[in-house]
């Protein structure tokens, strides 16, 4: 690593600290209080203070994010993860010495360690009055002045360490992910869900409709998977007498990424033994709510200009009627590929030429109905050329008993009336290998496995697959995916080399690396 002009500035007053005898890097801190703490303490103490100093010293820590000087004094402001106060230093009170130290070698971004009295000055702000101080962390790189100059949002992604320095907006997304998540594991937990954890690795992936990552195992010399989905095994649960199950995880798709896609996303599945798709409907509009409420305080949000209400119950309409209304195409009119093509483009349609019959029908939805579908609305009745999992409608063998909740003109899931009939499956898992042999790479193999455990019984069975990124982008009102996925995957640069070798090469590889 080559340090430019300003950190080879900032690494010389490190160094003068060690001259000093003073640990640029000390390995901890002695924080009596967090900013927020401190700032409780003083409002519950300040009516019994007669215009002065609190008198009990505590100890503060954080980064310093701002500084002036005025002559034989200094306003700093010190930030840590709840907030931020102020700090005072008089010369007269820390010594000329430490007065000195404290404007040559304390930069903005450092950290530092502060101790003294809280008061409050003639302006009314709260204040720590400064008796002594130390660096915790000596800051090489300075923070961005001005973080709407960095027009790059590339870099953003990229150095999220910076973004979230610089950035409340984006901290305040991320707290909304972590409340949104606790809700939602909340709402589970209450309703008796058991949390479970399913592999990663997969010896045969399945479960949704997708491109793999592919991996060798050495030791077992044998290809795995990256799960692009948990639901199989999670249903093998049900099959094993477990009744209500759920699982928040990280999926991967070997896929395009755009503002909805992302190679590596979090999901949650839960299934529920004898329910149906009608029962997860209530299940999922009322999940939804709690993490709105959580977030936002009620079932009411703001998502790129639009005000939606989530209040339940949401619109149930089937996917044959929508697509409909909104092209003029009737998908069960047209059962060959060709013909529903020809359709499709009719009505306006981008589809390539060769895509296969349930695709056609995707992209119909994916063009034409839900770019239309604001306030929440479930989308219900599927094809089951298209549902290879979900269970056939009794009164209609032809579509399946399936529902897609969709907020925001995006898609946030997936649920079923889970099939149960195992020599049914069987044949479903084969016909997505003659779509898979007419082109469709996305088509789900056969899992032998699975069938197996249906033969031993899976009760009737509702389940449920919600994107946690989409519902984050939700609640959070973010326009892409990347905007709510701390670090997201991101082409290497051409300077960057992320090759792993294995053995002896990995050391030589490090010891290059270290001379970029």
């Amino acid at each position: 690593m080559i340090l430019s002009d300003l950190q080879q500035i900032r690494r010389e007053k490190a160094d003068e600290l060690r001259a000093a005898g003073v640990d640029p890097y000390p390995p901890r801190a002695t924080r009596t209080h967090t900013t927020a703490e401190a700032l409780a303490r003083y409002a519950a103490v300040e009516p019994g203070l007669d215009g002065g100093d609190d008198g009990e010293e505590i100890g503060l820590a954080g980064r310093l994010v701002g500084r002036r000087h005025q002559g034989k004094t200094i306003f700093a402001v010190l930030r840590d993860g709840g907030g931020e106060i102020q700090l005072y230093l008089r010369r007269d009170e820390v010594g000329d010495e430490s007065f000195a130290d404290f404007l040559k070698r304390y930069d903005l971004g450092d950290f530092l360690e502060a101790r003294g009295t809280l008061f409050r000055t003639k302006m009314g702000e709260v204040t720590l009055r400064v008796g002594g101080f130390r660096m915790l962390a000596k800051a090489l790189s300075a923070p961005p002045e001005k973080w709407h100059g960095l027009t790059d949002v590339e870099t953003r992604y990229r150095q999220r360490y910076v973004d979230l320095l610089a950035n409340a907006e984006v901290r305040r997304v991320f707290a909304v992910r972590s409340r949104a998540v606790s809700a939602v594991r909340r709402f589970l937990d209450e309703r008796g869900y058991l949390a479970v954890e399913t592999p990663t690795l997969q010896p045969l992936y399945g479960g949704a409709a997708a491109r793999p990552f592919t991996t060798r195992h050495h030791a077992l010399d044998q290809v795995f998977y990256l799960r692009i989905a948990d639901e199989l095994y999670l249903k093998r649960l049900l099959v094993g007498g477990f009744e209500r199950v759920y699982e928040i995880c990280k999926d991967f798709r070997n896929e395009g990424i755009d503002r909805n896609h992302s190679p590596e996303f979090t999901m949650l599945e839960f299934y529920e033994a004898y329910a149906d798709y009608l029962s997860m409907m209530d299940t999922v509009e009322a999940l939804i709510v709690a993490a709105t409420v959580a977030v936002h305080g009620e079932p009411r949000l703001s998502f790129q200009g639009h005000a939606i209400d989530l209040t339940p119950p949401w619109p149930r309409i089937t996917l044959r009627e929508a697509i409909r209304d909104r092209s003029g195409v009737d998908y069960v009119a047209h059962p060959e590929a060709e013909d529903l093509l020809r359709e499709a483009r009719a009505a306006g349609a981008d589809i390539e030429t060769g895509t296969v019959w349930p695709r056609i029908v995707d992209e119909l939805l994916k063009q034409f109905v839900r770019p239309t579908l604001i306030q929440p609305t479930f989308l219900t009745d599927y094809p089951v050329a298209l549902s290879p999992l979900a269970k056939r409608k009794a009164d209609d063998p032809s579509h399946v008993e399936r529902f897609q909740p969709f907020i925001g003109g995006g898609e946030l899931g997936n649920a079923f009336t889970e099939l149960n009939d195992p020599l049914d499956q069987l044949a479903r898992f084969q016909e997505q290998q003659r779509d898979r042999a007419a082109g469709d790479e996305e088509a789900m193999p056969i899992d032998e496995d699975y069938v197996n455990a249906l033969t031993y019984g899976l009760p009737p069975t509702g389940g449920v697959g919600i994107g946690i990124d989409r519902l984050v982008m939700l609640l959070a009102d973010q326009p892409s995916i990347r905007d709510v996925i701390l670090f997201p995957a991101m082409r290497a640069l051409p300077t960057e080399e992320h090759a792993a070798p294995a053995g002896a090469d990995a050391d030589a590889a490090l010891a290059a690396a270290s001379t970029d």
